[in-house]
């Protein structure tokens, strides 16, 4: 028989839930803090019960915004292959860590190349929302690819659909 979670344990858990971000689709899980009362044999003055089963409040950093979409002008160029797709990077099977690390590597020597739109293959995963594919857009917003990067958008179909993005590069500053 399970017993019931003390208020030190429904606190830490509340804190850790307030950290997790819901797959679409799905709600964030209820913290059970305020809807369990503490168990009779703990029973405490109620000022004291109050505090005690208050989750503390965690300061979380926002998510980054996501970065801009690429300009509608420019998208129907690369979907109707009138501007050259620079080269592909494919980051199926790898982690999360060097995953980031192949993309900053590969978007700064595209860059240096003279590239203005390369695609970014992340894969979909195994439900349609792979780590992946939902990591990439925020490393590109991150401060240090925000500089390279002008816009992204998923890629056409021909291009690997939902499982891929384009990226279109900024121009590199005239030395």
């Amino acid at each position: 028989m399970k017993r019931p979670l003390r208020p030190d344990e429904l606190n830490l858990w509340a804190r850790v839930a307030s950290t997790v971000r819901p797959a679409p689709g799905r709600r964030a899980p209820a913290t059970a803090v305020e809807a369990q009362p503490a168990p009779i044999s703990q029973a405490k003055p109620k000022a004291a019960t109050k505090s005690a089963t208050k989750a503390a409040p965690v300061h979380v950093h926002p998510r980054r915004p996501p970065p801009e979409a690429i300009e509608p002008g420019r998208m129907r160029r690369l979907t109707r292959e009138r501007d050259p797709l620079g080269p592909r990077l494919d980051l199926h099977g790898l982690d999360q860590d060097r995953a980031r690390a192949m993309l900053t590597s590969f978007l700064h020597r595209a860059r240096d190349e003279g590239w203005r739109a390369v695609l970014v293959i992340t894969g979909k995963g195994s439900r349609g929302d792979g780590v992946l594919r939902r990591a990439t857009p925020e490393w590109l917003a991150a401060p240090g690819l925000r500089h390279l990067v002008a816009g992204v958008s998923e890629a056409h179909r021909r291009h690997g659909g939902q499982g891929a993005l384009y990226v279109a590069l900024k121009r590199r500053p005239k030395s």
